[in-house]
């Protein structure tokens, strides 16, 4: 089969996650493209892992997927088998082995965070067979054009509702600015109490000076 000039389904993306005492916050937009051309408007990239354990999805959309549903599926039976939720750091860990191994096949970043009872909120970056903890993270196509954004507005110790604005706002210059990016931003608060999923849309999207 000839696949010449058959254009790759992206999620060329802005993907964000941060923690605060209690939880953390996950974000994305959700413009999905092939090419020049946006062929989904309004795609959730967050997918739950489990109960209390989210992954942000980028790179290519089936792949990132396959790795998503392949994560949630064994950790169904992990916490069948132990009779308890699984941690944070051991879906991290199973998103990164598999991205490792299958690297040459597979072209995906997830982003993992979550809540849960020994270490509270946590963000994990899996990138090229290492696994680091971050206070935050972004990634996606958009993240270039908001690292003087995020690095100057982040501080220690903000709380679920400043953590919150803090992401939609990243999230939201990052459309501005990447033609890769756009549509809503779909948000989830994690705590203990589980997730809590938003939709932010229209008039409820940060506006800035020169939109």
């Amino acid at each position: 089969m000839d696949n010449r000039g058959v254009q790759k389904i992206s999620l060329g993306t802005t993907i964000m996650a941060v923690e605060f005492d209690g939880g953390v916050v996950v974000a994305s937009d959700s413009r999905v493209s092939a090419g020049e051309s946006v062929v989904n408007r309004v795609f959730n990239k967050l997918e739950p892992l489990h109960d209390r354990i989210y992954c942000a999805l980028s790179g290519s959309a089936a792949d990132a997927q396959a790795i998503a549903d392949t994560i949630h599926y064994q950790l169904e039976l992990h916490s069948l088998n132990m009779e308890e939720a699984p941690l944070v750091v051991a879906a991290a860990t199973l998103v990164k082995n598999i991205s490792y191994k299958h690297k040459e096949e597979l072209s995906a970043h997830l982003l993992v965070a979550g809540w849960d009872h020994r270490k509270g909120g946590q963000v994990y970056v899996t990138m090229g067979g290492m696994l680091t903890r971050h206070p935050f993270s972004i990634g996606g196509s958009g993240s270039q054009y908001i690292h003087g954004y995020v690095d100057s507005a982040y501080r220690y110790g903000m709380d679920q509702e400043e953590c919150r604005h803090f992401t939609k706002n990243a999230i939201a210059l990052a459309m501005i600015r990447d033609g890769s990016s756009g549509g809503v931003i779909y948000l989830v608060t994690i705590t203990k109490d589980g997730a809590k999923e938003e939709i932010v849309s229209g008039d409820k999207i940060p506006k800035f000076y020169d939109e």
